[in-house]
């Protein structure tokens, strides 16, 4: 196939020939239990890091402040990130890539991106516990509202369809916040405070503008590669940009960066630290999974920020039964009830499904377009299924991913006209990495949709059993490489596919009752 000259020296190559585990996260029911496991991790991760900065544990003389706790706690995140990748085998899924002749596993530039701006965040969200003089429960609406506020914004801008039930569970999540500002006792913010919080949205609204190209598809390899390569690449990024401006030591903040990487490190406080960032990493993976989930941000940033608010009104009353401290106000208890509403709103489809048997929730459907060397065909079909998808109600249960059965170049980006005859007609491209098709992927397609009957033949070899869900994309002819350095022949062969995948549609959507 002619798109696969030329293989780029920095493409990511996912793992080939390895069965990749089932995706969890997209499930309904799994995505309630990565819910209530972002509760349970939330819920000492705010009480300990409060209590650690405002002297309440018993031993501990001094209150330790944000900057000099961050070096234990990015010492912490560092851990739990190579021990969750280790444990999962899921260090696999971080792209290879030509390193002065040799094959490493290195996070790509948009990863770095992201990580980076994933690193912000970790170390905003624990400065925005320990400013002095600043309400922490304001802090942490401010923080929750900003979120909230950005998922339809994203959405929007992606063009992504927001569900009814969606925008009910942003408004009850919202209104939560509205009436907890009114248990504040103090709404002051300092110059410090500000400037944090402006880098944990802007941290946020970059990270979801790259996970919405890199991410979100309902891809398996294609999330859990950008699950992987940011994890990792925040959980360095962290420790590296406090070392670096610890090792400047210019000013009062510096200075606390370079106390916590020397005076604070030999105290027993340390582990303290080390054990924030270890929860923060299950945080990260139990948040992180909610969001990739291929739905909108409209529905997945609400389930993260209401069960966080929830948990950090749980962490509030356990701080007041641990040590005495002044109880919640009562707004604290209304905004807990909204948020139970709230989480119900976004539950809608599933508790529907429960209640009335007449409207199940519809199956997830995984679409495998394939051709030869997964440079051209077969992933710009992919990319007209998702944009169709995008565009179009009850398909949330369906998506599309494209394989190869002769790749030459594992991990080659798609042909540079096929992406230029994508983006002419408005569709997005993502970044891509070829692959080769296997028989675990064969067994998980609801459908197989090839561009020749050749390629059918190679697929059938492979996987003798999925003769029935197998079909050749146009059945009446075979769907032949365009011109490899025309962008008008590919966008002329996206229209082309996207008139044949309007018909498979009519077939995956759910017939309306």
């Amino acid at each position: 196939m002619a798109q696969q000259e030329g293989g780029h020296s920095a493409t990511s190559v996912p793992e080939s020939g390895r069965p990749s585990p089932p995706r969890c996260w997209s499930q309904p029911q799994t995505v309630g239990a990565l819910a209530f496991g972002y509760f349970l991790a939330y819920v000492p991760f705010a009480g300990l890091t409060r209590a650690l900065s405002t002297d309440l544990l018993p031993g501990v003389d001094d209150e330790v402040g944000g900057l000099t706790l961050l070096p234990a706690a990015a010492i912490g995140v560092l851990a739990g990130a190579v021990v969750f990748l280790c444990a999962t085998g899921w260090w696999r899924s971080i792209g290879l890539r030509d390193v002065r002749g040799r094959r490493r596993r290195m996070p790509g530039l948009a990863m770095i991106v992201a990580g980076t701006a994933m690193a912000v965040i970790i170390g905003t969200t624990i400065l925005n516990f320990t400013f002095v003089a600043v309400s922490i429960l304001f802090m942490l609406l401010l923080m929750r509202a900003g979120t909230l506020c950005l998922a339809p914004l994203v959405d929007l801008v992606r063009e992504r369809q927001i569900r009814i039930h969606a925008w009910v569970g942003l408004a009850l999540s919202l209104t939560a916040i509205a009436v907890a500002l009114g248990g504040v006792d103090a709404y002051g913010l300092t110059v410090g405070a500000v400037l944090s919080l402006a880098a944990y949205l802007l941290g946020y609204a970059v990270r979801f503008q790259v996970m919405s190209l890199a991410a979100k598809t309902g891809d398996d390899a294609v999330d859990r590669r950008y699950f992987a390569e940011e994890q990792i690449t925040a959980a360095i990024a962290l420790l590296v940009i406090c070392g670096m401006f610890a090792a400047i030591g210019a000013g009062p903040e510096m200075q606390a960066l370079r106390q916590g990487f020397t005076e604070f490190l030999v105290t027993p406080e340390a582990l303290l630290g080390v054990i924030i960032g270890l929860l923060y990493s299950a945080l990260y993976v139990f948040g992180t999974l909610i969001y990739l989930d291929p739905r909108e941000y409209t529905w997945a940033v609400p389930v993260n920020r209401a069960t966080s608010v929830l948990a950090a009104a749980v962490a509030s009353y356990v701080l007041t039964w641990l040590f005495g401290v002044e109880l919640p106000a009562p707004q604290t208890l209304v905004a807990a009830g909204i948020v139970l509403l709230a989480i119900a709103a976004l539950s809608y489809p599933q508790l529907r499904a429960l209640t009335d048997s007449r409207h199940p929730v519809p199956p997830r459907r995984l679409v495998v377009f394939v051709c030869d060397g997964n440079t051209g065909r077969s992933p710009s079909a992919a990319a007209v299924l998702r944009s169709e998808l995008a565009r179009r109600p009850g398909a949330e249960g369906i998506f599309a991913t494209s394989a190869g059965v002769a790749v030459r170049s594992p991990g080659a980006p798609i042909a540079p006209a096929a992406a230029a005859g994508l983006r002419e007609l408005g569709i997005d491209v993502h970044p891509h990495g070829s692959q080769p098709l296997t028989r675990e992927r064969c067994a998980r397609a609801s459908l197989i949709l090839c561009m020749t009957s050749g390629q059918r033949d190679a697929v059938l070899a492979l996987a003798p059993e999925a003769s029935a869900k197998t079909l050749r994309l146009d059945p009446h002819a075979d769907l032949l490489t365009p011109e490899l350095h025309s962008p008008a022949a590919w966008s002329g062969f996206a229209v082309q596919v996207r008139a044949l995948v309007r018909v498979h549609l009519q077939e995956l959507l759910p017939t309306p009752a």
